[in-house]
């Protein structure tokens, strides 16, 4: 299994393929709209802009299985995300990071970059990053701050 294999459904409702991506360094999020992290989208949109024609791509997954902060539908989500940080990066259908019904994306970037003493993903905003070869080769916990990773990102573009 790789990453390019893998799909998954954009908010809008189109499936879309992981290999769409290949070539970029990605970052794959998963997000809430009621979280203290929220303010996040402004750093991931920033870094998204400052580096996206250089081969950055973030994908941002809505999750709702901590402290349910990502209650709303489709097109509430994609409205909060737009309006209130300009967000512009991709954003994807709600899906759940761990459990039974975890998200095949997240099953796999779980199994190559396990957290502190357990693979599960302890809150929202945990970030994975992907180099240009669909490999994943850093997490980030919730506390990170997308600016904070720039240049770590940066030296993979």
């Amino acid at each position: 299994m790789e990453f390019y294999n893998l799909e998954a459904k954009k908010i809008s409702g189109e499936t879309v393929s992981m290999s769409e991506y290949k070539g970029k360094t990605i970052v794959v999020v998963n997000t809430a709209s009621k979280c203290g992290f929220t303010p996040q989208y402004k750093g991931l949109e920033e870094l998204y802009q400052k580096y996206k024609d250089q081969g950055l791509v973030i994908l941002g997954f809505p999750c709702n299985q901590f402290g349910k902060q990502e209650p709303g539908k489709a097109q509430e989500i994609q409205e909060f995300c737009e309006i209130n940080y300009g967000v512009t990066f991709p954003i994807f259908d709600k899906v759940d990071v761990n459990g039974s019904n975890t998200h095949p994306i997240f099953k796999y970037l779980k199994s190559n970059l396990g957290g502190f003493l357990v693979s599960s993903i302890k809150w929202n905003f945990t970030k994975f990053v992907i180099d240009k070869n669909g490999k994943p080769i850093k997490r980030f916990g919730p506390t990170t701050k997308p600016e904070d990773m720039e240049s770590f990102v940066g030296s993979l573009l």
